[in-house]
């Protein structure tokens, strides 16, 4: 059974989400892997790389918050809405957490989050539109190159980097997990030209979030 909710509160309630995404409000409901890990010093150069590969995890999160959103506001089934909920709400916890590691490394998010959160808005919302079994595939494929992306950053990250490491752990746990669920709900696998296409637009993406 749908929501009876107004889509005019609908659309409030998204129009609100998508500014407090953007603007850099977010809670977590967890507390952050880093707080039981000590601080260490990093050399400059390492504390920019870590930056750079910590702007583009929060990029990510920024990606996945719009993507849920949308899925869940334009799912067919409450079975599937919820999911995408429960989902949001924990990754709102990666948008927190790398939000403050950023701002530990004395740096800043992406200027370009206004886009990304836009662009995956628009994808989400056409995932969605193909039907439960579609959306949840673009989720599973979706979670399946973050979380290869995220093992990437665990190798690439300074190994004294702590503090950062222990976020990107927990994160990928959580995205194969998010993964496997979508799976139990009876996603379709997306067609091989699509996950390319996927792992394109990705890579343009982390590139520049990296720097900008």
């Amino acid at each position: 059974m749908r929501s009876s909710h107004h889509p005019l509160d609908s659309l409030i309630n998204g129009f609100d989400q998508a500014l407090r995404v953007v603007a850099g409000v977010a809670s977590a409901s967890r507390p952050t892997p880093a707080a039981a890990v000590g601080e260490v010093q990093l050399e400059p150069a390492a504390r920019r790389h870590s930056a750079g590969l910590m702007r583009v995890d929060h990029v990510g999160e920024v990606c996945a918050q719009a993507l849920y959103h949308s899925q869940a506001r334009f799912a067919k089934s409450d079975a599937v809405r919820q999911q995408c909920q429960l989902a949001a709400r924990e990754e709102e916890d990666h948008l927190a957490w790398t939000a403050e590691r950023l701002a530990q490394l004395n740096s800043r998010t992406s200027w370009l989050n206004p886009l990304w959160y836009a662009g995956a808005y628009a994808m989400g919302t056409l995932a969605a539109h193909l039907g439960d079994a579609h959306s949840m595939g673009f989720v599973v494929e979706t979670e399946r190159q973050v979380e290869s992306h995220l093992a990437g950053h665990l190798a690439r990250l300074p190994v004294n980097d702590g503090k950062s490491r222990a976020i990107v752990e927990q994160m990928r746990q959580d995205e194969v997990a998010h993964g496997a669920a979508a799976g139990a709900l009876g996603a379709t696998q997306l067609p091989r030209a699509v996950q390319l296409a996927m792992a394109a637009m990705a890579k343009v993406m982390t590139g520049t979030a990296y720097y900008i």
